[in-house]
């Protein structure tokens, strides 16, 4: 127990922790999340191999469809190297009640076997989110409209 509470405080080689936050954003809410994050962790926005249909509505609509499927996305140029990180963070939108497809293909590709990994959920709109998504501790309503939402994240700096 006392390696592992060391390892989280700090890497073996007694360097600082190497932090990692990995996030999709259609509308923009992953993108505020992501500046957050940025001083104390690197990012990497993820990107499709095929982009969802040109209007917002349609691309909902589709990516809702797909994500119920649990459809994985290729990704376009995605660094899936995080061996270097001692922490991941994901973030995702919830589609249809569900991680976005983006992510579940970023899912596919990394080993996260000995990472502190932590999500980070993040809706545009949905009734009783934080209650629909408790064992998540992070999940954030409109956070590009109400930046009172990030406040849930300082723990992590």
């Amino acid at each position: 127990m006392v390696k592992f509470d060391i390892m989280i405080m700090k890497r073996i080689n007694g360097g600082p922790m190497k932090k990692l936050f990995i996030y999709y954003s259609l509308s923009g809410n992953g993108d505020v999340v992501s500046e957050y994050l940025s001083s104390s962790y690197d990012i990497r926005k993820v990107t499709t191999a095929e982009p969802l249909p040109g209007s917002y509505f349609f691309s909902i609509l589709v990516g809702g469809f797909k994500a119920m499927k649990n459809h994985k996305d290729k990704l376009y140029n995605f660094d899936n190297d995080i061996k270097d990180y001692d922490e991941i963070i994901i973030g995702s939108p919830i589609w249809n009640d569900r991680l976005c497809t983006p992510i579940n293909g970023v899912l596919n590709e990394l080993d996260l076997t000995n990472k502190k990994v932590n999500f980070v959920l993040y809706s545009g709109s949905g009734k009783n989110i934080n209650e629909k998504y408790k064992v998540v501790p992070y999940v954030l309503k409109a956070p590009k409209n109400n930046n009172k939402e990030l406040n849930k994240l300082k723990e992590l700096l």
